[in-house]
């Protein structure tokens, strides 16, 4: 059987580093044997700009029938700000229903870390985001727009069943990585006393009687971020809403060397995912072959692992540790010591090596 894979190079940056992820899914296919068959989709700035699309009906329906969608990345500098991000990112999640935003947090060794005394061991954690709910559903509106007595309304949406199956995602998911089996649920209770009332309680109720083996704990949102910079060794798996969860795992990949390491998917268990580095499509670096592919490498890494081969992505995790351990001067862009195609022949040459 071939894997079916959707390709979206998207816009900027996004075509060059996808190259280097497939290249690199080359590399681990034919290491350990599956087939797989890329179809190309033009979604992004460029087919707005020509048609005025973002992603159409029909996308979505032929999505669908996909093992996975591999994403470069989307934000052209031409088109305004929003509307590929809701036209094809949100669309795409929402329709989709990939109800999970997967964001590990992983320090490689010799990757330039901001916080003091702190190294791969201590910052080694996941965070599981909500991902089709709470703010991000548009629920609200405007009253009297563009008078002094306007009034804006953004409602965070909150259901038991969306939040019970995230926070069944997340158990499961902290008894497969069998750490510190804990889970810590990341809110606000103090203030949001209803949408987190509704967290708390599934949280305790689905914990405590399904998932007694797993350790349960609470923070704070702010206290979150604070523990991460200052503790980050305190945290296995985090489990939030969505508009948190979007803060705090832009704040995770600042402490596991920025964006040029950060992977993230969009999970539907019973679907098609869709996986993605998450630093943007960088336009200002677009064809200059410097920027850093190492996130979709890592993207494509998730891919792998979460389409069964768990062969392939731990060979491919392995190849990227030793390219940015032993290889690379710095993970930002045009300081690497190596162009963007080098840094993917560095990686695909190493799974072949493995």
């Amino acid at each position: 059987m071939a894997y079916k894979i959707a390709v979206i190079p998207g816009d900027g940056t996004g075509p060059e580093v996808v190259a280097e992820g497939l290249k690199c899914l080359k590399a681990v296919g034919e290491k350990v044997g599956f087939k797989y068959e890329l179809t190309p989709f033009d979604f992004g700035g460029e087919r707005y700009k020509r048609t005025g699309e973002t992603l159409p009906d029909s996308a979505i329906e032929a999505l669908r029938k996909f093992d996975a969608i591999y994403l470069g990345a989307i934000g052209h500098p031409d088109v305004k700000p929003g509307i590929l991000e809701k036209g094809i990112l949100l669309r795409a999640r929402f329709e989709l229903d990939q109800y999970i935003n997967l964001r590990p947090v992983k320090l490689y060794p010799s990757v330039d870390c901001p916080l003091k005394d702190k190294g791969p061991e201590q910052i080694d954690f996941v965070v599981v985001r909500e991902n089709t709910e709470g703010l991000y559903t548009g629920s609200g509106g405007f009253l009297k727009k563009g008078t002094p007595d306007e009034i804006a309304v953004q409602e965070s949406i909150n259901t038991r069943k969306g939040v019970e199956r995230c926070l069944r995602y997340a158990f499961e998911l902290t008894r497969k990585r069998n750490k510190d089996k804990k889970l810590t649920l990341c809110g606000k209770t103090n203030v949001l006393t209803f949408a987190f009332d509704l967290w708390e309680r599934t949280f305790h109720e689905v914990g405590q009687k399904d998932y007694p083996d797993i350790q349960r704990d609470y923070a704070h949102v702010d206290a979150t971020c604070m523990w991460m910079i200052k503790n980050p060794e305190w945290f296995d798996v985090i489990v939030t809403d969505n508009m948190f969860g979007d803060i705090i795992t832009d704040l995770g990949a600042m402490i596991q060397g920025g964006m040029g390491v950060a992977a993230g998917g969009n999970i539907n268990p019973e679907g098609v995912s869709m996986f993605e580095p998450i630093g943007g499509s960088a336009p200002k670096y677009t064809g200059q072959n410097v920027i850093n592919p190492i996130a979709a490498i890592a993207a494509c890494q998730m891919m792998i692992e979460v389409l069964g081969e768990a062969k392939g992505a731990k060979i491919l995790e392995g190849a990227i540790i030793e390219v940015v351990s032993q290889k690379l001067k710095s993970m930002s862009a045009g300081r690497m010591g190596y162009s963007t195609s080098q840094v993917g022949d560095l990686v695909a040459d190493a799974v072949a090596k493995a």
